[in-house]
């Protein structure tokens, strides 16, 4: 008896997480980062009882859906403040909003899996902290607020 490998079609094998690039336009494409968190999204509950109700309870019924703030991290380069930059373009309700693209590859390097961040902003970026005696690849981390993901299939 053979087992499934997952090499047939259809196959139900998990993608792995640790295959991914990130697109922020037209200068920055297939950016590598460390790590991608907070791809969330929540639905508020909006709870209502009418008046004429004979249940002595609320109904429950979606509201205003709300979008988690996205962590990036990512290596230091030398000569590289391109995000740095970025944050410093904002100034009082002044923002050079993009669409950030983070997109899941398969082993032959061919998405599989898309997040679209609309309307995507840095709000906060935190850099590396500097050790004499440490041996750790120097990371910087980026907040990114948006107003919408999208998810598309490869």
């Amino acid at each position: 008896m053979m087992t499934d490998d997952g090499s047939k079609q259809g196959s139900t094998w998990p993608m792995p997480k640790f295959r991914f690039e990130v697109d922020f336009g037209t200068e920055l494409k297939g950016v590598a980062f460390q790590e991608v968190s907070g791809l969330n999204m929540e639905t508020q509950i909006i709870e209502y009882r009418t008046s004429d109700s004979r249940q002595f309870s609320t109904i429950k019924m979606p509201g205003i859906a709300k979008y988690g703030q996205v962590t990036l991290k990512r290596g230091i380069f030398a000569n590289d403040k391109t995000f740095w930059d970025w944050l410093d373009k904002i100034k009082m309700n002044t923002v050079n909003r993009r669409t950030i693209l983070i997109k899941l590859l398969d082993e032959s390097g061919n998405m599989t899996m898309q997040w679209s961040l609309n309307n995507a902003w840095p709000t906060k970026i935190t850099s590396t902290d500097l050790k004499s005696d440490g041996n750790e690849v120097a990371i910087d981390t980026m907040e990114i607020a948006h107003e919408q993901i999208t998810i598309t299939n490869g």
